[in-house]
């Protein structure tokens, strides 16, 4: 097992070498221009909640998880990590071509705020327009990212150890890779497989 909580292999399904952009703030506003994130690698993203919004509860997240659920079958991307907090959402997310990194966030921004102003009976923007992404290098890179996604809720003061959080994937990583009972009950994760070598490229 890795420290990332997946079984490793020597290749794992994402290892094409190219050059990757650096962190990238993203806005939304900019629809026009061409993005420069590819299908088929590994992404790290963090989405804020608009300032002034009410901050978000068990049945915001619910309705997010669900979101994320409908835009995993409409642009199929892999979900290898995640965690709701009241003000913010971070996740790791391997789009599929034709998918690419904008239209998954676009997708799950548009659909939440939608579907979060419907059962508050509000309306207007619910998350920031810019976002940040980042494309992940290294194994290394990649299980440090896990790592500071479960451990956010703890940072916040809202509980102790990662796996208290209701809210985030830190359940699935503490379990075995066919255990069951750790999946996430409303937004499960893609489990893959990674190199090693945490200075592997993916």
């Amino acid at each position: 097992m890795s420290r990332s909580g997946f079984e490793n292999k020597n290749r794992g399904p994402h290892n094409r070498r190219s050059s990757l952009p650096a962190p990238v703030m993203y806005s939304t506003a900019m629809s026009r221009l061409r993005r420069p994130f590819l299908p088929d690698r590994y992404f790290f993203i963090s989405v804020r909640l608009r300032r002034r919004r009410e901050k978000m509860a068990d049945a915001d997240f619910v309705l997010l998880a669900r979101v994320f659920n409908r835009a995993r079958a409409l642009h199929p991307f892999l979900l290898t990590a995640w965690v709701f907090l009241p003000d913010h959402w971070h996740a790791i997310c391997a789009p599929r071509h034709p998918a690419t990194i904008s239209l998954v966030v676009k997708s799950v921004k548009q659909s939440s705020t939608t579907a979060i102003n419907r059962c508050r009976s509000t309306s207007g923007p619910f998350w920031q327009p810019r976002f940040f992404v980042r494309a992940l290098r290294t194994v290394k890179e990649y299980n440090e990212k896990v790592e500071y996604i479960h451990l956010n809720p703890v940072k916040a003061g809202l509980v102790q150890r990662p796996e208290e959080w209701f809210w985030s994937s830190a359940r699935e990583y503490s379990g075995s890779l066919h255990e069951e009972a750790t999946r996430h009950p409303f937004l499960p994760i893609d489990r893959v497989m990674l190199p090693s070598d945490e200075q592997k490229r993916i």
